[in-house]
């Protein structure tokens, strides 16, 4: 990664919280993957995470994580 996108990044993660991935969460996202037929579980647990607090996930992911949000509604995903 270059100068440019390490500073990009370190600006972008001043306005995220860390959180720790509890049991809960992870049961949670281990069943959204079985609802979803999906098997990538860090994705799962973005959308599980992000669900907890309504939030919008930006993501040039976004055929991955649209497939799991469909299944969470308070989930939206927004492609950058």
């Amino acid at each position: 990664m270059g100068r440019s996108a390490t500073k990009n990044l370190a600006r972008a993660m001043k306005g995220c919280e860390l959180e720790s991935l509890t049991p809960e969460m992870a049961k949670r996202a281990g069943t959204l993957c079985g609802l979803s037929g999906t098997s990538d579980i860090v994705d799962a647990t973005i959308v599980v995470s992000a669900a907890t607090r309504g939030d919008t996930i930006l993501t040039t992911d976004f055929d991955d994580l649209a497939v799991l949000a469909a299944e969470l509604p308070t989930v939206q995903i927004v492609r950058t």
